[in-house]
């Protein structure tokens, strides 16, 4: 058994997942999010903000006690989407350096979108044969990765994600029939991309993870809080799903910040994630001839693969102190 740290830090939050590796299975120890919006203006700007960036070393630091105090024998720190487009990245790199030990990694979108499907597949793994689709929907980007129980057939990432389109598209309170529509033109533009390298009309399954795909599905649900327990594996039929994504996406920021399970990071950039899960599960419907109608929720995903492969690595990655 080792003691293994994974940080997942995106456009929007910075994750942290200690666990123990034991017979290839993830037993968890801590599991953590802050909302940091890395990505803050970089669809715009092409640079972090010095305030994003302090906000992120800021959160770095408290995971670097909690890594210590618990004896992480080896951590991976993967950067995703926003890291990936910063003119100024290097600034990020060596303030996490300096801060962790570890040099953090700005991984491809290829990458993200295979770790996204280790994770997920490592507690929803595909029945014999069965071709599986897990969407990873990000602040900055969104993975597409098919896969079977054998491994991953197709992936792509593209530069979608709640963040990105908040900022570009969705900037009324609430968003405005116009903006929706550009939105949408904006989604349906990527997935045809998509439809270049990953065969989505040959998926028998549909998987999403990360926050925008969960909060969806607790609001579906309608619970009185958010509970990782009622999320991880709940089905969504086509039109419950359609109708939780449309709800969010026309509510008021207000009447969002209201509701008890909404992280208060998410309450400005749920509305775009809702729109892209909705456009997402409506052409995948529409591709397979209604064989997909609707979506599993996981609340495994990119970090629980992050923490997989930093097992591979003991001894090379010391977490601090350790």
């Amino acid at each position: 058994m080792a003691r293994v740290g994974a940080i997942d830090c995106g456009t929007n939050s910075i994750r942290l997942l200690i666990a123990d590796v034991e017979d290839g299975g993830l037993s968890d120890v801590v599991r953590e999010m802050k909302v940091v919006r890395l990505g803050q203006g970089v669809d715009a700007t092409g640079a972090l903000a010095p305030e994003a960036l302090d906000r992120t070393f800021a959160a770095a630091e408290e995971y670097a006690e909690q890594l210590r105090s618990q004896g992480v024998e080896s951590l991976r720190f993967v950067a995703t989407s926003a890291t990936r487009d910063a003119a100024n990245r290097q600034v990020f790199v060596d303030g996490i350096r300096d801060r962790l030990g570890v040099e953090p990694e700005v991984i491809s979108g290829r990458e993200e979108a295979e770790l996204s499907f280790a994770g997920a597949s490592s507690v929803l793994a595909p029945a014999p044969g069965e071709k599986v689709l897990v969407v990873d929907l990000g602040g900055g980007s969104t993975e597409f990765v098919l896969g079977t129980a054998d491994g991953v057939l197709a992936a792509l990432s593209t530069d979608m994600g709640c963040v990105r389109f908040t900022e570009r598209h969705l900037r009324s309170d609430p968003p405005t029939a116009a903006e929706i529509a550009e939105a949408v033109a904006d989604a349906e533009q990527h997935l045809a991309r998509v439809l270049d390298e990953v065969p989505l009309a040959e998926v028998d399954r549909l998987v999403g993870v990360a926050g925008s795909v969960t909060t969806v599905t607790a609001h579906a649900l309608q619970l009185d809080q958010y509970r990782s327990e009622a999320i991880h594996g709940a089905r969504l039929e086509g039109d419950r799903l359609d109708a939780a994504c449309t709800s969010l996406l026309e509510m008021t920021r207000q009447q969002r910040a209201a509701l008890p399970y909404m992280h208060p990071g998410r309450v400005d950039v749920i509305g775009a994630g809702a729109l892209i899960w909705r456009t997402v599960a409506r052409r995948l419907t529409a591709l397979t001839a209604g064989r997909v109608d609707g979506a599993t929720a996981s609340e495994h995903d990119i970090l629980d693969g992050i923490a997989l492969s930093a097992a591979t690595r003991l001894p090379t990655q010391r977490a601090p102190g350790t």
